[in-house]
């Protein structure tokens, strides 16, 4: 791991014993707009937003800014772990270069659950109530929001199999949606409610009814808001075989979407919690932050509104259902998966890997299901698939911030590269602290072990091939590093 950055991409690739497949079309800002449209402030506060104050009122948001902070100490890890191991799959592959091979099957499987599920919640709890509300449609309906959700997976599938470039174009127009459909957003609430104040500013400090010890009880709750939304920034890092100069526009990509999306995402609650008319009638709305905009701006700005929001939820499903083929893809390379040939085919004129991209599409869509028929029966694909959402890259976190301990006095500095340097002892323990502090939150209380349970189911999937077929065929040499390409040779 010592080459020079200014290396070319192609044979940087090479020397980490793989073959350039993909087509390298994405720049320095296209990788930023991945990395910043995957964490979608505007699907997090949409999603959560009325959670947090059902839990703790307005007070709510400055969970936030503990959660930013928290982030961006792995944001960094993160940084420096792209930088040195530029390669599709990115947590699977810093797990098997830094630990070995068992290590990073664990670490990729939990990563592409994340993002299964990821898509799943987004495409069933928050876009397609929305698409129901547009359309006239009973948003309530399950049956309505599975077909809705069907439908949005198709269509990310099919922009992704055209080509990465123009789901690319699609992320870059909404950076500006999402700017614009928080904090642009938020900013003219704000200024309305500077005309017009309808409470104090103390407001803002209000916890719904919590008191005393029933503040910490909530805690966990409220702090889903901030947790759920700022994930994802590491996905530009697995994007990193269709960068141009990685290794200088993956760690910019990861640590300035963070950064970004935490100071927009704390400007926009400000802005939505001061413009709260009513704060019971706010809380028990279906659509907290369209009632809110409603009540200022009236029905047709805000339908705008909500078409802005929709467009920048639909370029995050883009972008994440081409970041899981892609770790398909980079597992698949080294003979992980089961039917690993099928799926590490690449399509020799859009260059995409259309079979994985096939099979995430098709998780997703199980896990969508899976919230379906969690309604059905009464149970809350909301607590479920968002929560799960929540945990499963915190496990990721954790994973690949523990062999980052284990191994970080080994990785070579590189000039002119991304380093932390003498910071990178307490940044990573710290960063460590965090994800065990976050994943405790996510896990202890009893209304989360829905999702606890999906976590679980994850892990003994992961457990049951490797103890059976992986384990075998790793010793064999069947599988692991550069088999693919050496098998294709």
């Amino acid at each position: 791991m010592g080459e020079q950055p200014g290396l070319g991409d192609d044979r940087i690739l090479s020397s980490f014993g793989y073959r350039q497949e993909l087509r390298r079309a994405l720049r320095s800002f296209s990788l930023y707009a991945v990395a910043f449209s995957i964490i979608s402030i505007t699907t997090g506060l949409f999603t959560n937003f009325g959670f947090g104050l059902q839990h703790l009122g307005p007070a709510s948001i400055f969970l936030w800014p503990v959660a930013a902070v928290g982030q961006f100490l792995v944001a960094l890890v993160v940084a420096e772990l792209g930088t040195r191991i530029p390669l599709a799959g990115y947590s699977y592959q810093w797990g098997t270069r830094l630990v070995n091979a068992a290590y990073g099957w664990f670490v990729g499987l939990v990563g592409l659950a994340y993002m299964a599920v990821g898509g799943a919640a987004i495409n069933f709890v928050v876009a397609a109530p929305l698409w129901a509300t547009i359309l006239g449609l009973n948003a309530s309906d399950p049956q309505v929001l599975i077909v809705i959700a069907g439908l949005l997976t198709l269509a990310t599938l099919g922009i992704n199999i055209v080509s990465v470039a123009l789901a690319a174009r699609i992320n870059n127009i909404a950076v500006f949606t999402e700017i614009a459909g928080t904090a642009l957003a938020a900013l003219v609430l704000l200024g309305l409610w500077a005309r017009h104040p309808i409470h104090p500013a103390s407001f803002l400090l209000d916890t719904g009814g919590a008191h005393g010890i029933g503040i910490l009880r909530q805690l966990p709750y409220a702090a889903l808001l901030g947790i759920f939304t700022i994930v994802g920034f590491e996905l530009a890092a697995d994007l990193s075989e269709e960068a141009v100069q990685a290794r200088i526009s993956v760690p910019r990509a990861v640590l300035w979407s963070e950064v970004s999306a935490s100071v927009l995402g704390m400007v926009a609650l400000i802005g939505f919690a001061i413009a709260i008319p009513d704060l019971h009638q706010i809380t028990i709305s279906p659509v907290p932050l369209y009632a809110i905009v409603r009540y200022w701006l009236g029905p047709a700005l805000s339908g705008i509104f909500i078409l802005v929001v929709v467009f920048s939820i639909f370029a995050l499903t883009v972008v994440g259902t081409a970041a899981g083929a892609r770790l398909i893809y980079a597992m698949a390379r080294d003979g992980i998966l089961p039917f690993s040939p099928t799926l590490r085919q690449v399509n020799a004129r859009t260059r995409t890997p259309i079979v994985a991209l096939l099979t995430m599409a098709a998780l997703s869509l199980c896990f969508a299901l899976f919230g379906y028929a969690s309604d059905r029966t009464g149970g809350s694909a909301f607590l479920t698939l968002v929560t799960a959402t929540a945990i499963l890259p915190f496990v990721v976190y954790l994973l690949t911030v523990l062999a980052y301990v284990l191994r970080r006095p080994r990785l070579v500095a590189l000039p002119g590269a991304f380093d932390l340097g003498r910071w990178a002892v307490p940044v990573m323990y710290l960063a460590l602290a965090w994800v065990v502090i976050a994943l405790a939150a996510l896990t202890i209380p009893k209304d989360f072990w829905g999702a606890d349970t999906v976590v679980g189911i994850v892990l003994a999937v992961a457990a049951a091939w490797y103890l059976g077929p992986l384990r075998r065929r790793l010793r064999t040499g069947a599988a692991g590093i550069g088999t693919g390409e050496r098998a294709n040779d």
